[in-house]
C-alpha cells in the first residue's frame, strides 16, 4: 500500500466535506438541538431519570450516535455515488492507487466526518447538560469502530445504488429506525421480555450502549463483548468495500 497515495485521496475527500460546513455540520447541529430541547429538556422534565442517569444525560450518547453513523454513512456513500453519477471516479481508478488504497480512503474520510460529527454533537449536549467522560479509551474505541462500520456500509451503498432515492431510503428507512429502536430514547430493560429479547437483535444497540458506556460508565451489555463484535463486523465490511472495488462492482458500466 502506497502511504502517500492514500494519504492523498483521503485528504481530497476531507476537505471535500470541510469546504462546505453549512451543508456538512450545520444541519446536524440544529436537529440535535431540537432533540435536546424537545427529548431531553421538556420530556426530560417528566421522565426525570433512567437508571438512575438524568433523561437528558441518558440520551446523549444515542444521538451522538446518530449523528456520527449517519454522516459516516452519507459521506462515503454521497462521494462514491456522485462521482459515478459525474464520472470523475474515473480519476482514481485510472492512478496508480490499489483497490486497497481507494476503499480505504473513502472509509476513512467518512469516519473522518462521523467523528466530527460526534463531538460536536456532544458540545451541543454539553450546553443542555453536564457531560463527562468515565471511560475514555473505550469511548474512542467505540468511536472508531462505529464510523468505520458506517463508512464501509456507505461506500456499498454509493456503489449498489441506482439513483439518489435509493441513499435516501437506505438512510431514512433502514439506518435510522434501526438507531430509534436501539436503546437511544429509552431502556430496553423496560421493555416486555419479548421486545427486550428482539432489542438484542438490533446491533444498534451494543453501539448506543457502547458509546453510553463511555460517557457515563454505564450499559445494558457487555462493552467488551460489544466492542469485539463491531470491530469484526468493521473489518468485515471493509474487506468488503475492497473486493467490490477490485471486481468494479458499480464502477464500470
Amino acid at each position: 500500500m502506497s502511504v502517500v497515495g492514500l494519504k492523498t485521496l483521503t485528504r481530497r475527500e476531507i476537505l471535500r466535506f470541510l469546504r462546505r460546513p453549512k451543508n456538512t455540520f450545520a444541519p446536524p447541529l440544529i436537529t440535535n438541538v431540537l432533540y435536546f430541547s424537545v427529548f431531553g429538556v421538556i420530556l426530560g422534565q417528566r421522565i426525570d431519570t433512567i437508571q438512575g442517569i438524568p433523561y437528558i444525560l441518558f440520551i446523549l450518547p444515542g444521538l451522538v450516535v446518530l449523528g456520527a453513523i449517519s454522516n459516516a454513512f452519507e459521506n462515503a456513500a454521497f462521494s462514491i455515488f456522485h462521482g459515478r453519477w459525474n464520472e470523475y471516479i474515473h480519476e482514481p481508478l485510472t492512478s496508480p492507487l490499489s483497490y486497497t488504497e481507494m476503499a480505504t480512503a473513502y472509509v476513512l474520510a467518512g469516519a473522518a466526518r462521523g467523528a466530527i460529527v460526534g463531538v460536536l454533537i456532544a458540545i451541543v449536549g454539553a450546553a443542555f447538560t453536564s457531560v463527562g467522560v468515565t471511560r475514555p479509551l473505550y469511548l474512542v474505541g467505540f468511536a472508531v469502530v462505529i464510523t468505520v462500520l458506517f463508512a464501509g456500509i456507505g461506500v456499498v451503498g454509493g456503489l449498489w445504488a441506482d439513483d439518489w432515492d435509493d441513499l435516501t431510503m437506505m438512510n431514512q428507512f433502514i439506518l435510522r429506525p434501526l438507531v430509534f429502536f436501539g436503546g437511544v430514547f429509552y431502556s430496553i430493560a423496560e421493555l416486555p421480555p419479548l421486545l427486550t429479547t428482539l432489542s438484542y437483535l438490533n446491533p444498534m444497540v451494543y453501539m448506543v450502549n457502547g458509546v453510553r458506556y463511555g460517557f457515563l460508565g454505564a450499559s445494558e451489555v457487555d462493552p467488551n463483548v460489544s466492542l469485539l463484535v463491531l470491530a469484526v463486523l468493521a473489518a468485515a465490511v471493509v474487506a468488503l468495500d475492497i473486493a467490490l472495488f477490485r471486481r468494479g462492482y458499480g464502477l464500470t458500466e
